[in-house]
């Protein structure tokens, strides 16, 4: 079979790449390395099953080609991280909407299965709102700030992709599966638009502060990248979950605090810990969750798997890859 990944150099998709290949499967990438890395999918490019093109999901020349010669579609091609999104607001809104827009029409067309990837980011302050909730199934309702907010539309964005997805699927019989992802992290991963555990263990590694927006009490669920990916073939592999959303995560929470001390013991670092406001990184008028915890019980169901790997998994992979990164700067230095 033949594998279509948008955003296949990005670091969910270039993962995803490796596994499909490892499993006898062809992939050709679609990406515009906007956000992606050619690094991600340089170890691929020099076997048969694989294919590289440079470009947008809103080409739609290019985007009817790639489709036309795949059997399904993971679509991961987007504008992601906070601080991509506040700073490119019209880019996110055109990107996020428009792209998904052309994938699923093409898919449409030709009845290839499509994976969607979408974000807890879609559930808001909905943990907030309703302190009666343990945890966030697909079903809860969503509750998003003001659209004076630029952080709020991302979500709004992705929820317009699941509206899309599930209305080419009543409408026009397409296969297609919302993935909503939890915070994953793992090997690969760029702290350069604000992902948490990269930024920490980069900086942990190099001796210097690790900076936490706001007090450090709010938790995150994250996952490891291994998990994730073995999620997304389950769920192309589920017939039962085609025209549904489902939550991809673990559910284990764990401070933005306590994540950078285990981060500092993890790495035996003597960096400093400081707080900085939300208003000095993001301006002013931020809004945050103080927790966002999956359910991951409809994808345990659909295709009975359950996420393997912990938090100090995830540490001990992205410590190894940054030191062995070092090294070899290191090395080429001397």
């Amino acid at each position: 079979m033949t594998y279509l990944i948008t955003g296949g150099a990005g670091f969910i998709g270039s993962h995803l790449a490796d596994r499909l290949i490892d499993d006898g499967h062809r992939v050709r990438v679609l990406d515009d390395l906007s956000t992606g890395r050619r690094a991600n999918i340089a170890p691929l490019e020099d076997r048969d099953a694989f294919t590289f093109t440079t470009g947008s999901v809103l080409d739609e020349e290019l985007l009817d080609r790639e489709i036309g010669a795949c059997d399904r579609v993971v679509h991961l091609a987007a504008a992601v991280g906070v601080k991509r999104i506040l700073d490119r607001p019209v880019e996110t809104i055109h990107t996020n909407v428009d792209g998904t827009k052309n994938v699923l029409r093409r898919a449409a067309d030709e009845q290839k299965k499509v994976l969607l990837a979408s974000t807890s980011e879609v559930y808001g302050k909905a943990m907030q709102e309703n302190e009666d909730l343990e945890a966030l199934s697909e079903t809860d309702n969503w509750t998003l700030g003001t659209t004076s907010k630029r952080r709020w539309a991302y979500a709004c964005t992705k929820a317009m992709d699941e509206f899309l997805a599930q209305a080419y699927h009543d409408e026009h019989g397409l296969p297609v599966v919302c993935a909503r992802f939890f915070n994953t992290a793992g090997p690969r991963q760029s702290g350069q638009y604000g992902m948490v555990i990269p930024t920490f263990v980069e900086r942990a590694l190099s001796g210097q502060p690790l900076e936490i927006h706001g007090d450090g009490t709010q938790t995150r669920c994250f996952t490891h990248i291994d998990d994730a990916v073995e999620s997304v073939v389950q769920l192309l592999q589920s017939p039962a979950a085609e025209g549904e959303v489902v939550n991809i995560g673990q559910p284990t929470e764990i401070s933005i605090n306590e994540l950078a001390e285990r981060i500092l013991e993890m790495t035996g670092s003597g960096a400093a810990v400081r707080h900085v406001p939300y208003e000095e990184v993001y301006g002013d008028g931020f809004e945050d969750m103080k927790r966002r915890t999956p359910d991951c019980s409809k994808l345990t169901t659909l295709t009975g798997y359950e996420p393997q790997r912990t938090v100090d998994d995830i540490l001990r992979d992205v410590i190894a890859e940054v030191r062995a990164e070092k090294d070899e700067e290191a090395e080429a230095a001397a």
